[in-house]
């Protein structure tokens, strides 16, 4: 197509605009089918080998272009079509998120003007929306005065920007003998992170979790106590606002407290459980979020968003500039193009408010993300949340999240009163855990090798998704309830299904030679 001789010559690597338009509908029309019926097909969608998709998909690169409405098309039928549907409303696996339309519209505007909030001369606006965003994202968890952060990618980086700025900011650059500390439920993430950044294994204390699953003060504080007098340097405390297994809260309350007296920093990974502050019962549950260091949330959870952005605040978001400043890191004397990018950091004392403080300090002058972060070269991930925000309102995003809240209580209700369902674990937050259990059929490996052949056959089934996890040691099945577009009579149906196929394959018994 773009080998096609024309009257008018377009720009290298430029379709005519005919052509955009034309592809560009399709697009949308593509979106909107897409949007409007989440539910439309299988759970899992569309099933493919990795043999078949290579089939279809592997081919030398091509030396000539083809019709991008066609492939628009292509597409859509068949390789975005492969995969879990997150936003299906009988997809109760991981952490399932629904998107919006005007974030689908944010990612398309961000691409087309290149937006990028990384240095104020290259994208003034873009910082602008960036910086406003999270001052909403401040105020509506309610984090104290100053407050401020960025967008990243998810809360794994979250997590990680958050611990470099503790350890910076508690240990210098002396590693030795230093101690993080969290729960045995945290996420993998947090010690990613501080593999990452340079610590071992040994130096993140995992402390066994109480019997309601949280990280547990008088145990911490004794730990702590003995490390000390070990000669060791506890530093940071890692709490998890909503846990990916049950979705449980640890005491944030207690641990800041505590935290205060040792001296050490409060990460808290909000991840799943953050967003909950919005609501009237979010913010009892959570109490205490405001009083720690660094916060991790992320909005590509349960505020609704497409993939990816996630988000990293902090009480003293200048201590990011410390840590991540361009100027610290510079090796290069001759890279003057880079420094022609950058304007003048602002004072430490007004750098939360241009760090998107949502507390009505007054602005002070431009400020460059990329100070702020991992990222020099940024997209714009706040646009997506700035539009969405702007075109459902606050009160849209508080509601739905409170529903999946009552969702969680009520599929928790349903399991504890089911002859064949066993709950496993109180609904927490939007998560909850539950097993099937036939009559006579005892604790221990069979029953765990069960819940794995449930959750295996229900999938295959393509009418809902639930997948196992353990809880205390076992296996069970977890349930996660945020998805706005989900009902109580999709949970219903999603426990037909669960208690079908444990039917059947307690009626089937083992297969023979089947391993443990």
């Amino acid at each position: 197509m773009n080998d096609t001789p024309s009257n008018h010559a377009l720009p290298p690597l430029s379709l005519s605009e005919a052509d955009m338009l034309r592809a560009g509908q399709r697009t949308i029309e593509r979106v909107v089918a897409r949007l409007s019926r989440p539910d439309a097909g299988p759970v899992r969608g569309l099933h493919r080998t990795r043999d078949e998709l290579d089939k279809e998909w592997r081919e030398p690169p091509p030396e000539h272009g083809e019709d991008l409405t066609a492939l628009v098309d292509r597409l859509a039928e068949s390789a975005l079509a492969v995969g879990m549907r997150s936003d299906h409303p009988r997809c109760f696996a991981f952490v399932p998120t629904a998107g919006t339309y005007p974030a689908v519209l944010a990612d398309a505007l961000a691409a087309a003007f290149l937006a990028v909030p990384s240095a104020w001369l290259v994208g003034a606006g873009p910082t602008q929306l960036e910086l406003v965003t999270i001052s909403w994202l401040c105020e509506l968890l309610g984090l104290p005065p100053g407050s401020g952060g960025l967008f990243v990618s998810g809360g794994t980086e979250a997590n990680l920007t958050a611990l470099a700025v503790a350890r910076d900011t508690r240990l210098g650059g002396d590693l030795r003998g230093a101690r993080a500390y969290c729960s045995d439920q945290a996420h993998p993430s947090v010690a990613k992170a501080l593999h990452i950044l340079g610590f071992g294994r040994d130096q993140l204390v995992a402390v066994p979790a109480d019997a309601s699953l949280r990280l547990p003060v008088d145990v911490l504080a004794a730990r702590i106590r003995q490390d000390r007098a070990g000669g060791l340097r506890p530093f940071l405390v890692i709490a998890t606002a909503g846990t990916t297994g049950t979705g449980a809260v640890d005491p944030l309350p207690e641990l800041a407290e505590l935290c205060r007296a040792e001296g050490l920093w409060l990460h808290t990974d909000g991840a799943i459980g953050a967003t909950a502050r919005i609501t009237e019962r979010g913010r009892t549950l959570l109490a205490g979020l405001e009083a720690s260091d660094s916060v991790t949330v992320d909005p590509h959870k349960w505020l609704f968003q497409p993939y990816d952005i996630g988000c990293v605040l902090l009480r003293e978001p200048e201590l990011l500039r410390g840590t991540f400043a361009m100027a610290r890191h510079s090796v290069d004397v001759d890279a003057g193009y880079l420094s022609a990018s950058q304007t003048p950091a602002p004072p430490a004392s007004a750098a939360g408010a241009d760090a998107g403080t949502g507390t009505g300090a007054a602005p002070t002058g431009p400020v460059n993300l990329s100070d702020y972060g991992v990222q020099l070269t940024r997209g714009l991930r706040a646009l997506k949340l700035w539009l969405s925000l702007k075109t459902f309102g606050v009160r849209a995003f508080r509601d739905a999240v409170a529903d999946g809240m009552r969702r969680a209580e009520y599929a928790a209700g349903r399991a504890a009163a089911h002859p064949e369902l066993e709950l496993t674990s109180p609904a927490g937050l939007c998560i909850l855990t539950f097993r099937y259990r036939p009559a006579g059929l005892p604790r221990g490996p069979e029953l765990d090798e069960l819940q794995a052949r449930v959750s295996q056959a229900v999938v295959a089934g393509g009418q809902a998704m639930v997948v196992p996890t353990r809880v205390r040691g076992e296996q069970v099945l977890r349930m996660c309830t945020i998805n706005p577009r989900g009902t109580e009579a999709d949970i219903d149906a999603a426990f037909d299904q669960v208690v079908a196929a444990g039917r059947e394959l307690a009626a089937r018994g083992r297969p023979a030679g089947a391993d443990h």
